[in-house]
């Protein structure tokens, strides 16, 4: 009985260890993380929010197209009836939904002193206090920290041209595979290895949905690949999309979803050329040995000299329909949650109402010894 007692209490000391540990990280989550009014009041509401990378602000684009891009993608959100959450790291703290003095001072700062952050570099911004753009990656760990279930973004990254030599993959990849956010993009970008990045999602065990008439996966600046690639899946809409995404949710799927759109068709580039351009440009970053996360950055700015801004002027126009996109399908989720609540309330309430009534209660007895004072005995020992 003792030896059971001693293990019982060691149960529950372990217990409150875990517990101290657990209200400690949430003190370390709430100094870090760190949402704006906005973020704060939608989901407190419960209305549709849409996460929203910032690499594109501080490494995708100069400035002041990226200012103007950042802005105008928060409107479209805006217009669409959701709430945008850009994601950025200030000085060290992670905020989620940048007010405009805030996306100023990632959109001029340095690309070189502000860090390109993925899933590795979160941590060390943190704790050094400094600035960072959050890639895709980044951006899904910490939608999916506050419960965010969609994010928009140019395109994600990839599996890199020559990857069989230089084992270069995006951790994006890794981070569909096991964080449940859904991000809906122009699929993959344009410079990377197409086909073997699918493959690699598959291998992921990530759903590659394309939303749109056709079954070609989108190329980033072009419609379709050059190469006119397939998906698994296709939706005709948002609202079939956000089906989607509420049955992987409600599965508690682990992995993310991707909803690939094709750039608008007045924006478009042409597929040929696009391959000659990044063709150029791959030629570029080798002969000056730009490899690692400076690749992407490189290419992309690159191809727009190649392309004379044709390329900048599709990324922006991609971008912000992407948004639009996600912000259609959030909508969609949210109404389709809601119906959901309100029909499990409502069957609930019936089944109640067709039951008897129940009564719990109890009874409490009062007992009262009355002893005379002839029959005490003092016992002396």
């Amino acid at each position: 009985m003792k030896m059971q007692w001693m293990n019982f209490r060691r149960f529950l000391e372990a217990v409150k260890r875990i517990n101290s540990l657990n209200k400690r990280q949430v003190s370390i989550n709430c100094k870090t993380v760190v949402c704006s009014s906005d973020v704060e009041l939608a989901k407190k509401n419960g209305l549709p929010i849409v996460a929203l990378e910032s690499t594109i602000i501080t490494h995708g684009m100069p400035y002041p197209d990226n200012l103007k891009t950042a802005i105008q993608v928060e409107n479209v959100v805006r217009k669409k009836g959701a709430v945008p959450a850009t994601i950025g790291i200030l000085n060290g703290q992670i905020h989620v939904g940048l007010n405009n003095e805030q996306l100023q001072t990632l959109a001029k700062s340095d690309s070189i002193k502000t860090i390109k952050c993925s899933r590795r570099d979160i941590s060390t911004v943190v704790a050094q206090k400094l600035n960072g753009g959050t890639t895709v990656s980044a951006t899904m760990i910490i939608a999916n920290l506050l419960d965010l279930p969609i994010m928009a973004t140019g395109g994600i990254g990839g599996v890199h041209r020559g990857a069989e030599q230089t084992f270069d993959i995006s951790t994006d990849l890794v981070e569909l595979g096991h964080t449940p956010v859904a991000v809906v993009c122009s699929g993959v970008k344009s410079i990377l290895d197409i086909k073997k990045t699918l493959e690699y999602l598959e291998t992921q065990g990530v759903p590659v949905v394309k939303i749109g008439k056709t079954d070609y996966f989108p190329a980033f600046y072009c419609t379709e690949t050059y190469q006119k690639t397939k998906v698994p899946h296709t939706v005709s809409n948002s609202q079939e999309a956000a089906k989607i995404l509420k049955a992987q949710r409600e599965l508690g799927l682990q992995t993310g979803l991707l909803f690939a759109v094709s750039i608008p068709e007045e924006y478009a580039l042409d597929s040929k050329e696009m391959e000659l351009a990044i063709c150029n440009a791959l030629e570029s970053a080798k002969s000056k040995n730009i490899n690692g996360k400076n690749v992407t950055p490189f290419l992309l700015e690159e191809i727009n000299k190649i392309t004379h801004g044709q390329s900048l002027r599709a990324n922006m126009a991609l971008i912000e329909n992407n948004a639009s996109v996600a912000a259609e399908i959030a909508m969609n989720l949210a109404e389709k949650c809601s119906q959901s609540s309100l029909n499990n309330n409502a069957s609930k309430c019936t089944l109640v109402a067709e039951r008897n009534p129940i009564v719990i209660g109890g009874a409490i007895m009062d007992t009262t010894l009355q002893v005379k004072e002839s029959e005490i005995k003092v016992v002396r020992c």
